[in-house]
């Protein structure tokens, strides 16, 4: 995981050693990206099932040349339910793949659910479902990601800013509650101070029709630097909160007929290095709501 200070700090990260998992080559990813490499022009947003669309941008302030793209699953809603799942619950026991994850629970997309501590399984902030707490503490964190409603009248999935919305009566109102750290105000401001240092990360955000926002850029970028590109995107940013970042940060998603999975890197490996994917305690999916245990 990649430690990142929250709204206006410098920023840093504290990595933590542990055994490399073994290698798995995204050869899919490779083909996905290599027509971009090539320098052929894309369309913004392309469908791979209905509700589900992936878009391909240009990132024009990474810090890094290598696969110097942003990647953007927009899932709606109304068509797919955004499931937690976590290696701590009794019913997994094990951490997986983003990829491993979405074979395991038969999800469309699949990207970090937040930075996690050193013991591989809790998250670093609040993490709960109907089903199961991760972690029930609230820290100080502005931006917790609320889906599964439990009542009438409000949206199926939205980020919570605690600074201008009322997190106590509205976290009542959602089953599901994932903390992280704030990218995007509600005002649509950058909070994060420019920062020297810079890696792959993954996040999560809500364009201004509901629709959610799964964000993976391989290539390093101060967290600054990648919220200033994100709402020069024409992908009609509302907010968005930080997941992860380093090699854990990872997004995967299938559909069309199409399976691509993307991994964040390591620091000074080269351009042909074997792209990995490491296990991770936390994720969350997006599952066709006809395969939904839950119907709206």
């Amino acid at each position: 995981m990649r430690f990142a200070r929250a709204d206006h700090s410098a920023g840093g990260r504290g990595g933590r050693g542990r055994a490399m998992p073994g290698w798995v080559v995204g050869l899919l990813a490779l083909l996905a990206s290599a027509p971009e490499a090539a320098g052929r022009t894309l369309p913004a947003w392309r469908s791979l099932e209905p509700g589900l669309d992936l878009a391909v941008f240009p990132a024009t302030r990474a810090a890094s040349p290598e696969d110097a793209f942003i990647r953007i699953v927009r899932i709606d809603p109304e068509r797919y339910s955004l499931v937690l799942l976590n290696a701590s619950a009794r019913s997994e026991g094990r951490t997986r793949t983003a990829k491993g994850w979405a074979a395991q629970h038969g999800l469309s997309a699949a990207i970090n659910a937040s930075m996690y501590q050193i013991d591989l399984r809790r998250s670093v902030s609040l993490m709960r479902s109907r089903e199961h707490v991760n972690n029930p503490r609230l820290s100080k964190d502005k931006a917790v990601l609320a889906f599964d409603p439990l009542a009438a009248g409000v949206p199926p999935v939205q980020i919570i800013d605690r600074e201008c919305q009322d997190f106590d009566a509205l976290s009542r109102s959602y089953g599901t509650l994932v903390q992280s750290i704030r990218m995007v105000s509600c005002t649509g401001r950058n909070v994060w101070a420019p920062q020297p240092k810079a890696w792959s990360t993954a996040a999560i955000g809500l364009d201004r029709r509901g629709r959610v926002l799964f964000i993976h850029a391989r290539a390093a970028h101060t967290t600054h630097d990648l919220i200033e590109s994100l709402l020069e995107l024409p992908i009609d940013l509302k907010n968005a909160m930080y997941t992860e970042g380093g090699p854990e940060a990872q997004l995967y998603v299938r559909g069309g007929g199409e399976e691509m999975e993307f991994t964040g890197a390591i620091e000074g490996a080269t351009s042909g290095s074997p792209m990995l994917a490491w296990p991770v305690p936390n994720v969350i999916g997006a599952l066709p709501i006809a395969s939904s245990p839950r119907r709206p």
